[in-house]
């Protein structure tokens, strides 16, 4: 399956592009992303959270459909009420727009899809949809745990309105990350939460896996490990800490929490600590250059560039620029996106540490998963699925009986295994 597959289906219905790990997912979806604007037709991008709305740089769910903080019905209609403006210029929009992607669907959940399908249905919309994610990755947020004798509806997919949107189901099935064959036949059962003998003993196997690198880029589950991992290591370097500030300039009136929110989820950081010498890794994609998760040496730091040791050549880094952006509908209805603000800053992190959340996206070489902090199922998952090669994967385990861990941390919900097993995949 590639671009042209998912570009033919849009044209006859809509689409739920899914896959594992380091499949293709986001390029493919990037690719068609480029395909429409070039036909030049409009295109909206949205994410489920404010992280993955970040990634696909669109908007986030929320803000698009004008859902405020409203999580069902009852509260929607209090809301609408005061938002009048704001959803006569959605409606416009949905009206000039051909394609809309939702991001991390697995993250949306069944009363937020049936929201989403009665703001399209009440407005008109005759575009295309095309849904992006892997329920067997992150579920949705649950904003307290609720037991109900009938069992409460989660997922998107347990939504009225899932079956509405009669999607064509596009599965991507290649691993392009790693071409360990062994490595994804393991990858695959961890992903459905399978937890055998095999598993096991390979996940053992990585526990006493000594690496060669001497720098490891450690995942951990918390913020904390990841900060005092990184402060201790820079602080052996003996060369001269430099701090870089990142440059954020305002174009309009933003709401304060509104732009620390932002910030926070950006793949960055506004004060980037950093030494000549120490390993970093690149936080965005930039073709030909470099990618996100790839790893080098910080080789010279100067005012308004970088350069970096990676691979045995030296690769100039800039300040990349973030844009928070907002919708601006014109009289003919057609959207445009308007940067409010623009952060520019150095796409780099320190190798040392990063959290598991954080390493969503990336392709890491030389890799320890620290997983005495996992408190979602999936987590794991995401965790050692960032590595390119087993041979430079080690897991780091020190809370007992890594057999005993392994068997309460790697389960999924049955409800995913089941809809995946009934899918009438293209």
């Amino acid at each position: 399956m590639d671009k042209i597959d998912v570009i033919e289906a849009l044209k006859h219905s809509n689409v739920f592009l899914t896959g594992g790990a380091g499949v293709g997912k986001s390029y493919i979806t990037n690719e068609v992303i480029t395909h429409y604007r070039k036909e030049g037709k409009q295109v909206v991008s949205l994410g489920s959270t404010g992280v993955s709305a970040v990634n696909i740089g669109g908007f986030t769910v929320h803000s698009f459909f004008v859902f405020g903080i409203a999580s069902n019905f009852q509260e929607l209609e209090q809301h609408d009420k005061h938002n009048k403006k704001r959803l006569s210029d959605l409606k416009k929009v949905l009206k000039a727009t051909d394609l809309i992607i939702i991001d991390e669907i697995s993250m949306v959940s069944s009363d937020l899809l049936d929201m989403i399908a009665y703001r399209l249905n009440r407005y008109d919309y005759l575009g295309k949809v095309m849904f992006v994610g892997d329920f067997f990755q992150l579920p949705p947020v649950q904003k307290q745990q609720r037991t109900d004798v009938f069992g409460e509806r989660l997922y998107a997919f347990e939504s009225s309105a899932w079956q509405s949107f009669d999607l064509s189901v596009i599965e991507l099935t290649v691993m392009k990350r790693t071409q360990d064959a062994e490595f994804t036949h393991i990858l695959s059962k961890v992903r459905k939460g399978i937890c055998d003998d095999e598993v096991i003993a390979y996940m053992v196997k990585l526990w006493n896996n000594e690496l060669e690198e001497e720098n490891p880029t450690y995942l951990f589950g918390r913020n904390l490990e990841v900060e005092q991992t990184n402060r201790a290591k820079i602080n052996e370097l003996e060369s001269e800490e430099t701090i870089l500030f990142a440059n954020v300039d305002m174009h309009g009136k933003v709401n304060e929490k509104r732009l620390v929110s932002w910030k926070s989820m950006l793949p960055i950081s506004e004060h980037l600590t950093l030494k000549e010498g120490a390993p970093v890794l690149f936080t965005v994609n930039k073709w030909g250059k470099f990618v996100n998760g790839e790893r080098g040496i910080l080789h010279k730091i100067e005012d308004d560039y970088l350069i970096v040791e990676k691979d045995e050549e030296y690769v100039r880094v800039e300040r990349h620029e973030f844009d928070l952006l907002d919708m601006v509908v014109k009289d003919d209805g057609t959207v445009e996106s308007m940067s409010l603000a623009t952060l520019s800053q150095f796409p780099l992190k320190l190798a040392y540490a990063v959290t598991i959340h954080k390493s969503q996206g990336m392709s890491i070489d030389n890799l320890v998963c620290n997983v005495d902090n996992i408190f979602a199922p999936s987590q794991f998952y995401v965790a050692i699925s960032r590595a390119v090669d087993p041979k430079h994967l080690r897991i780091d385990f020190n809370r007992g009986d890594l057999t005993q861990y392994l068997r309460r941390v790697l389960h999924v919900d049955q409800r995913v295994v089941e809809y995946y097993e009934n899918l009438p995949v293209l």
